[in-house]
């Protein structure tokens, strides 16, 4: 049964919904029966159960290392469920911190080479949180950073300076225009960036940033969510810049299989954090499952790396062969479409071949450069990357017949 009330101070979904129909923006839920390389999908079951269908290879997941579905990981939650509980039963704050909570950021913080690590519900409360608690008077914002980014910046009142995608001098530029019209020289700048951004598959130029962002004296805080577990201690870790990072976020819900979000930093960093950062003060601790389970995938993530790259420059390799366009140089694989209607298309073309795979268009990218975004996985078998690059050659032979 519909609710629908009438007056004029009410919300009108239903036309909410159809305006989103007309644009082709509206989305349903697809059940998966199983989160691994390989699961059978069913449509949006409404309030009914599922209906499975037939097995399809899922390209769709940010479950790079495949290890959301190790039976090691699953027994460590298995056991934190047990020995802890399944939830943490209050904030931190009050008596939900654990010794697992304790023991995952010890381990991150090592991971990330830090003082000490904060884990919080999930990535976007780590964003929205660490950049309000901060309240900085200005930010400087990559223009693709991701929705967490954007919101914890609306969300902290600073003067938002928004650069070109993974431009260094305009960043630059716009920070002199900044400084030369500043009314106050000791206001505070935070400048945010995604490592990976998950769209593009690119990489932020951090050691170019870290030159500008010293320059002007600012903070940098980078968001590694799709880098983390990816790369050793993150892009930052990696390319040996920990020292001039201030703020690194990461997630717990993407390479490593388990949930939440984390920051990782100097000791006063996260001090101010657990007494300011409303998304962790105010929300009931990680549960311990997940803690324990990001904590065991931590220990498998190097030896998952080898098989995720190579099955990326498989499918990179073969994709180009056919003529495809993909972009950015990292795990996340962009084949570039243009239109909307035709990334659409493709995706279901891909589906009925048993490749899930989505079709990402405006307003999540820009216009004209609608794509289907494919997320290869560690776990992905020679079969798997065949069928699919098999499934990519089948629809471009149908769009030239």
């Amino acid at each position: 049964m519909s609710l629908q009330r009438g007056g004029d101070h009410g919300f009108d979904l239903e036309t909410r919904l159809a305006e989103r129909e007309r644009a082709g923006l509206r989305r349903s839920l697809d059940p998966v029966d199983a989160v691994g390389a390989r699961a059978r999908t069913a449509d949006d079951p409404g309030g009914d159960p599922p209906a499975f269908g037939d097995e399809r290879i899922l390209l769709a997941a940010n479950n790079y290392l495949g290890l959301a579905g190790d039976e090691r990981v699953a027994d460590a939650a298995a056991r934190a469920a047990r020995e802890v509980g399944t939830g943490a039963g209050a904030s931190r704050l009050v008596v939900g911190d654990t010794p697992v909570h304790r023991s995952l950021e010890r381990r991150l913080a090592a991971e990330k080479d830090t003082e000490r690590a904060l884990t919080f519900s999930s990535g976007y409360a780590a964003n929205v949180g660490t950049i309000t608690a901060l309240s900085p008077n200005v930010i400087f914002s990559d223009e693709l950073n991701h929705a967490s980014i954007v919101d914890g910046a609306r969300l902290s009142g600073a003067d938002v300076e928004v650069y070109d995608h993974c431009d260094v001098d305009d960043l630059a530029a716009a920070m002199k225009r900044r400084a030369a019209g500043a009314a106050d020289p000791g206001e505070s700048w935070l400048v945010v960036t995604d490592s990976v951004f998950s769209m593009d598959g690119d990489v932020a130029p951090l050691s170019a940033v870290c030159d500008v962002v010293e320059r002007f004296g600012a903070w940098l805080s980078v968001d590694e969510a799709h880098a983390t577990g990816v790369y050793d201690g993150g892009v930052v870790g990696e390319r040996g810049l920990t020292g001039r990072v201030d703020v690194q976020l990461g997630t717990l819900s993407k390479a490593l299989g388990a949930q939440g979000g984390f920051v990782a930093g100097a000791e006063p960093l996260i001090e101010h954090l657990l007494n300011a950062a409303r998304s962790f003060v105010f929300s009931t601790g990680l549960a311990p499952p997940a803690a324990a389970a990001a904590e065991r995938a931590l220990e498998f993530a190097a030896d998952r790396r080898e098989p995720l790259w190579t099955n990326v420059d498989r499918l990179r390799d073969g994709l180009e062969a056919l003529d495809y366009e993909v972009w950015g140089d990292t795990h996340v694989l962009p084949v570039v479409v243009g239109d909307r209607a035709e990334a659409l298309a493709l995706e279901e073309r891909l589906r009925e071949a048993g490749v899930v795979a989505p079709a990402i268009r405006p307003p999540t990218v820009p216009e004209g450069t609608s794509r289907i975004r494919l997320a290869p996985q560690a776990t992905h078998t020679d079969a798997d990357i065949d069928r699919c690059l098999s499934a990519f050659e089948a629809a471009a032979e149908a769009d030239l017949a």
